[in-house]
């Protein structure tokens, strides 16, 4: 990584804990990003309800720097990672407590499938606004879709992508449209073994299941 992107991590990431006035409120019903419905069921004769919540599928990529033999991967603030870190009654939030870093998650980059277009054409996106790589649809192999279980209905497409320094041609860091602050990380084969394989990591499943993948099928690199 370069000394510019170096730099503007590092102010990226003095906004990112920058967070302040934390506060917990109702579910609004009219929410664009989630819906949470009851599902009624009969399963071998007994009647049986579910709540699940519905949200964007999206997509992830797994990045792959050829030229430096490091995966790219993004941290940013997550309300909801944050939130699973509280207490369930809490009145009011002590940040010195629960500072905002426990809200802050290591992530493959990805987004969400807001747009009609292809998939992986939302995937060339993502990897263009969050992680600065210019990279052809060609380039990009699907690796799996699979499905939310539990609570969360929705589904994510997985993909692999390698690319170049020379790739590296716009800022990364997320959309300024859209507010987004978002840190650029690179960490070598060594270290993100390491990194799924300690006791707790603060990133999704996603992520574990994506660098899983990599360490099994691209470890020749």
């Amino acid at each position: 990584m370069d000394e510019i992107h170096k730099n503007r991590n590092e102010i990226v990431r003095k906004k990112i804990l920058d967070v302040e006035e934390i506060k917990i409120g109702k579910y609004p019903i009219d929410s664009p990003w989630v819906k949470p419905v009851r599902i009624f069921y009969k399963q071998d004769g007994k009647e049986k309800v579910w709540d699940v919540v519905k949200s964007h599928d999206s997509v992830g990529i797994v990045v792959f720097n050829v030229t430096r033999k490091k995966l790219i991967l993004v941290k940013q603030f997550r309300p909801a990672a944050y939130y699973a870190c509280l207490p369930d009654k809490i009145d009011q939030i002590d940040l010195k407590k629960y500072p905002p870093s426990l809200g802050v998650t290591l992530e493959l980059c990805a987004g969400i499938v807001d747009k009609d277009k292809p998939l992986v054409e939302i995937a060339r996106d993502e990897l263009r606004e969050e992680c600065g790589y210019e990279a052809p649809a060609s380039a990009f192999m699907k690796i799996v879709t699979y499905r939310g279980v539990g609570s969360g209905a929705t589904k994510q497409t997985l993909f692999y992508v390698e690319v170049t320094d020379e790739m590296h041609t716009h800022p990364g860091g997320g959309a300024e449209c859209e507010d987004e602050l978002i840190e650029l990380v690179e960490m070598s084969i060594e270290e993100a073994e390491n990194y799924i394989t300690s006791e707790e990591v603060q990133s999704p499943s996603s992520f574990l299941f994506g660098i899983s993948w990599f360490l099994r099928n691209k470890r020749g690199h």
